[in-house]
């Protein structure tokens, strides 16, 4: 009886070892598979680029002090103009209705001065009258320039917006631009504030012409950050003695702010959390045979791969494979 006994016993561990073998080997089957990657770093050009719309360099709108009747407009939109070129002529039969006033001013004047040489008429007398024709000669050079407006820079006519005999009513007669030099103005983000140097040159593509280059160059670095949105302006000038480049056109601008080493990683390791924006990678231990759910700051896209600036270092591998099973903190099975 006692040797059946321990036969028995002996099946019954022989069975027990089998049942913790096969489940040894049913754990080590339903270890999660995964591919992995290796990650480098590299140098990389730090480029952003903003957009915006060409505006001219000086930009003038020509309007009158008081509210003339514009007797003829000289110049049209598209017209070039010079620095002092008369371009508008105001209504001036106030102006003439002056002169004649002059004219028999003049007249008293004179007569007065020769009375006063004879002894015929006071020193008040011929003061008054040389005062009388002094304030009406002042008063038509005033008129004169009234009635007569000027070009005040040399440039371009971009708009015209009365017809002859209009009278003005406060919008600008006219729009003058100096388009030999044009310009962009962009918002930077206050991080790049110590990389954007006056002088710098600047890429420049427009949408008016596809595949071409231009180059600008930063002209002013304004020297206060947007409290709201933490950026400051910076005005890009491009030369345009051809003519080519046109206020309104839309611009894209790329800056160049350096160089920097940064981790790229491969496109199938990112893994974007459900619900948020946020993107992660699994990095994998290799002494634990466990993969780690680590948060990463994404760049630029490059390729087929990511600019990240944190969350990886260089030389880690990354899972690129089998992220759907995976968990922070997992024990997973690497394949080929």
């Amino acid at each position: 009886m006692k040797k059946y006994f321990i036969i028995a016993a002996a099946m019954l561990a022989m069975a027990s070892c089998g049942n913790k073998n096969k489940e040894a080997e049913t754990v080590a089957e339903e270890l999660p598979e995964v591919k992995l990657a290796t990650v480098h770093s590299d140098v990389l050009p730090q480029t952003e680029t903003y957009t915006a719309v060409v505006e001219s360099d000086v930009k003038n709108n020509i309007s009158p002090n008081v509210a003339y009747r514009i007797e003829k407009v000289l110049v049209d939109v598209g017209d070039r103009v010079k620095k002092g070129q008369v371009v508008v002529q105001l209504d001036a039969s106030s102006l003439r209705q002056l002169k004649l006033q002059i004219d028999n001013q003049k007249l008293e004047f004179s007569r007065t001065e020769q009375l006063y040489n004879v002894g015929g008429a006071s020193k008040t007398e011929y003061d008054n009258a040389k005062m009388q024709l002094d304030v009406l000669q002042t008063q038509y050079a005033q008129m004169s320039r009234n009635t007569q407006l000027y070009a005040p820079i040399s440039g371009v006519v971009t708009a015209r917006n009365y017809d002859n005999g209009d009278m003005y009513n406060g919008t600008p007669i006219l729009t003058i631009e100096e388009t030999s030099v044009v310009k962009i103005v962009t918002n930077i983000s206050e991080i790049h504030y110590k990389d954007i140097k006056k002088g710098q040159a600047i890429d420049i593509e427009l949408d008016a012409y596809p595949g071409e280059k231009f180059v600008g160059h930063v002209s002013i670095i304004h020297p206060s950050i947007d409290e709201a949105t933490h950026t400051f302006p910076v005005e890009i000038t491009i030369s345009n003695q051809n003519q080519k480049v046109r206020p309104g056109m839309f611009a894209r601008a790329t800056v160049n702010f350096g160089s920097q080493e940064h981790v790229l990683i491969p496109d199938e390791a990112l893994v974007k959390q459900i619900g948020a924006g946020d993107r992660y990678v699994y990095v994998y231990d290799a002494a634990k045979q466990t993969v780690t759910y680590n948060k990463v700051e994404l760049g630029k896209h490059i390729g087929k791969t990511y600019e990240i600036f944190s969350g990886v270092k260089d030389g880690q591998q990354v899972v690129v494979a089998g992220q759907s099973r995976l968990a922070n903190g997992k024990k997973v099975k690497v394949v080929k």
